[in-house]
């Protein structure tokens, strides 16, 4: 395939990004608890942390956390604890999905490091982009790196996309639930609980 923009990699693009994982869960956190704003500087930060995956799959360090037991159980275990972590603050006190009016409560700065952290620290990701974008590189392609980080891009755009739209829409029905306080504490608890799963899911995770 020489060309970007095929409908084979977007719809298998769009499938991967929309499907529920830890990145659509934090921005939908945060478009519940802060609103569009912060849900789309969640996006962002999310977005962002794809940017080390697809460097390494370009370069070829994902081949060696796909080779490495130490290295990739080593980022692993990084990844488990930081979803834990991110559990338990989510219970803790008002945690991730506290309501503030003014939406100050988080810098930006604070909002995206903590999305980026989410993507950084799944070393899946590596070993996802180093199986997805070479299959949409052809053989005889004369500039394969550019071709590549051009997909990683396209994938970066929809990533963004697809993301704020969840915020957008968790923003949308933010009134709805946040004056609701059972349904602002069953929420807290589902999320906590979603953050637990995805850790254990991660920590079962083979290379």
């Amino acid at each position: 395939m020489t060309s970007v923009l095929t409908p084979e990699f977007l719809i298998t693009s769009l499938i991967v990004v929309a499907s529920p994982g830890t990145g659509v869960l934090l921005t939908l956190a945060a478009g519940l608890s802060r609103g569009a704003r912060a849900s789309a500087v969640t996006a962002f930060g999310c977005t962002l942390g794809i940017v080390p995956h697809m460097a390494a799959a370009v370069l070829g360090l994902a081949a060696l956390l796909h080779a490495s037991a130490v290295a990739f159980q080593g980022l692993k275990i990084l990844g488990v604890l930081y979803l834990l972590y991110m559990a338990w603050a989510t219970l803790k006190e008002r945690g991730a999905l506290s309501v503030e009016a003014d939406g100050t409560q988080q810098t930006t700065g604070r909002m995206i490091l903590r999305a980026v952290l989410v993507n950084v620290l799944n070393p899946k990701l590596s070993i996802f982009f180093l199986a997805f974008l070479p299959q949409f590189v052809s053989d005889a392609d004369p500039r394969p790196l550019v071709r590549m980080l051009e997909l990683g891009g396209v994938f970066m755009a929809l990533t963004f996309v697809v993301f704020v739209v969840y915020g957008l829409f968790a923003a949308a029905v933010r009134d709805q639930v946040v004056s609701r306080p059972r349904v602002m504490a069953w929420m807290r608890r589902s999320f906590a609980a979603a953050f637990a799963a995805l850790g254990a899911k991660l920590a079962l995770a083979e290379r």
